[in-house]
């Protein structure tokens, strides 16, 4: 019951301080409090999910192939990408101009030399020749993460998410890192089954709470 009580004090405090929403981060070893935080009213809003990479990636299907992006592909890539992250900040309760301005600084800090931003890998898929989907892949040492992977909306349905995923692994064991790291938002259903059925387990477990 200490819990319980902890936790209703803390949204007290936070609505004392005038605030309309609390997040909480739990390990996902921690199932008690994942449980006492979804008793409370908690909602999943995202996970971080991670793999151990093997020695030897699988190979992609046959007739797809992953490739380096060029400049003219990027400029395409980062104009559309910088739309899609604004947009899930805005969907997610960000004000527009705020989530503008934080695109603004995230892709500063994370691509501020475009195709030359150190420890990045920036790919595209090709299936029997054509572009199908694109990949971003930020090194962190012994670890890899993947910040952005998209199937081409006309390519969806497929396989070829599958494949992007191979493709990082690949990209990952070759830059000599031993584990991928991603995260997936809450509802994103087909996503986390197929990150599951590569082998993918939860880390961590991000929820939030409206404070009425």
């Amino acid at each position: 019951g200490r819990g319980t009580v902890a936790a209703l004090a803390a949204e007290e405090v936070a609505r004392g301080w005038g605030c309309g929403r609390i997040e909480v981060s739990i390990p996902a070893p921690a199932e008690r409090a994942l449980a006492l935080a979804t008793a409370l009213g908690y909602v999943e809003r995202n996970r971080n999910m991670e793999k151990d990479l093997p020695a030897e990636p699988s190979a992609l299907p046959a007739g797809s192939a992953g490739r380096r992006m060029t400049g003219p592909e990027f400029t395409a890539w980062e104009a559309h990408t910088r739309v899609g992250y604004v947009r899930s900040l805005v969907e997610r309760g960000v004000p527009e101009a705020q989530a503008r301005a934080k695109a603004e600084v995230d892709h500063a800090a994370t691509l501020g030399e475009g195709l030359a931003t150190r420890d990045t890998v920036l790919s595209v898929l090709e299936a029997d020749g054509a572009v199908v989907g694109t990949l971003w892949v930020a090194l962190r040492g012994e670890s890899a993460y993947v910040y952005d992977v998209e199937v081409a909306a006309e390519h969806r349905g497929h396989g070829h998410g599958r494949s992007l995923m191979l493709l990082a692994e690949a990209e990952s064991r070759a830059a000599g890192t031993a584990r991928l790291g991603l995260n997936v938002f809450a509802g994103n259903t087909p996503a986390v089954r197929l990150y599951e059925s590569l082998g993918y387990r939860a880390t961590e477990f991000h929820l939030y709470k409206p404070l009425l």
